[in-house]
């Protein structure tokens, strides 16, 4: 078990870091689509009421995972076309960038936010802070959708390499073997 990236595989701490983030991503859209197909049903609520806590554990992961990356930066495997390191830092973008709008918006609410019990926005009296929640309400759904779009393309070309004659099979990389 290597815990560090080589440059034919990523270690453990990287794949725990990949799949982790990928399970709690999946979670965040089936919370979001139950909202849509199933509002206010008890699904949708179950649902819904870890929804802002999973966004905060994405947010603290896509840090961490950035931070190592960083560290490894050296010794990971290479990119295998021109459009995979673009890509990558698209959907790492966005799956940094929403959550913080999400978190803009919660603060300029008032609305008080203790993710997991931990206080992190205590609320407040009087009137929404409007800069700070029209960002995330013009845009986090259309950038989550967004952001499935590059998972569903990230998925297609891990296929595409694994299968294609000639295409070097990157999916080993983050399995491990």
């Amino acid at each position: 078990m290597n815990l560090k990236d080589s440059k034919v595989r990523y270690g453990t701490v990287s794949r725990f870091f990949h799949w982790g983030m990928a399970l709690l991503v999946a979670w965040q859209f089936a919370t979001a689509i139950t909202r849509v197909v199933a509002e206010d049903s008890p699904l949708d609520e179950f649902l819904w009421a870890t929804h802002k806590h999973s966004g905060v554990l994405l947010l603290v992961l896509i840090v961490l995972r950035a931070a190592w990356a960083l560290a490894n930066v050296r010794q990971r495997p290479a990119a295998t076309s021109t459009l995979a390191r673009p890509g990558h830092l698209a959907m790492y973008g966005l799956i940094l960038v929403i959550p913080t709008l999400a978190l803009m918006r919660q603060y300029g609410s008032g609305r008080a936010f203790s993710p997991f019990g931990l206080p992190l926005m205590p609320g407040f009296e009087g009137d929404k802070i409007e800069w700070l929640t029209a960002p995330a309400s013009l845009f986090d759904g259309a950038l989550g959708w967004l952001l499935l779009a590059l998972i569903l393309g990230h998925v297609v070309m891990t296929l595409v390499h694994r299968y294609r004659a000639g295409d070097e099979d990157v999916l080993p990389r983050m399995l491990g073997k």
